[in-house]
């Protein structure tokens, strides 16, 4: 597979090195306006070919993945409409409410190969929950080449487009919903008298303990929390304490909050 990834942030950057990273990959070719970014890239993986021509880095490409603020697409995509194959290649749009019909709209082309996709950062380290949705036009054989790539880089779900949002308030925006519990119980620990490294080590593997246990057992999270609450114990009375600060309101509210 010959693959272009235009943008190479935060988010692009994270799947670069994904998939950099996978060995499973034929070509990798990736575009930037960020020159000193672009060399960082090539130093750490020599194999990318890098470019600050969108346009040049689309050419022959299986798989375009556009990974750039979304005020930025239509931008990016009035660069590409020209070369674009629409009959071999797939576009992906991996920023945030641009979506196939909007890939569609905007190209000119309501029959292309058209994907929407949202991951995370997590991407990087092959951890990331992305969630796939394809246009109108895309066939079953495109969808098995895109969730092939992302499920290089991490768990996947294909989805209509309409779950995607929600997807991306749970996984996206949530894992900073999750560093943010994590920080505030390495505040707690930092209270009780732990020095900060060794707090941040106990959250860090009570967080990868609760996942583990959960993964392996398949059991519901109540069912864990069962096994560690006895009655009149110091477990239930923390429990009570994050029920009457609203916690289950808060963690709901900010979900849906980026939905409104």
């Amino acid at each position: 597979m010959k693959l272009t990834v235009i943008g190479a942030g935060n988010m692009g950057g994270a799947l670069i090195h994904g998939w950099a990273k996978s060995g499973k990959i034929e070509s990798i070719t990736i575009s930037d306006k960020n020159e000193q970014l672009l060399a960082s890239f090539k130093e750490k993986y020599p194999s990318l070919q890098t470019t600050t021509d969108n346009v040049e880095a689309a050419k022959g490409a299986d798989v375009v993945v556009v990974v750039v603020k979304p005020w930025l697409m239509p931008v990016v995509l009035e660069e590409l409409k020209g070369v674009l194959d629409y009959g071999k290649q797939i576009v992906v749009s991996d920023a945030a409410n641009f979506t196939t019909d909007k890939l569609a709209e905007t190209l000119g082309e309501p029959e292309g190969q058209f994907f929407y996709v949202i991951p995370n950062i997590a991407a990087e380290f092959a951890a990331s929950m992305s969630f796939i949705a394809k246009g109108k036009a895309a066939s079953e054989e495109s969808l098995e080449v895109v969730k092939g790539l992302y499920d290089l880089c991490g768990d996947t779900l294909v989805v209509t487009e309409n779950l995607v949002g929600p997807g991306m308030m749970m996984a996206s925006c949530g894992i900073a919903y999750v560093m943010r519990y994590i920080r505030a119980q390495m505040e707690g620990g930092c209270e009780m008298g732990f020095y900060p490294n060794q707090a941040k080590q106990i959250a860090l593997q009570t967080m990868q303990g609760a996942v583990s246990l959960l993964k392996e057992t398949g059991w519901h999270p109540e069912e864990a929390i069962d096994k560690v609450t006895t009655p009149g114990g110091v477990t239930i009375k923390g429990l009570n304490e994050l029920d009457h600060a609203g916690f289950n309101s808060a963690v709901i509210r900010s979900l849906k909050a980026g939905l409104k």
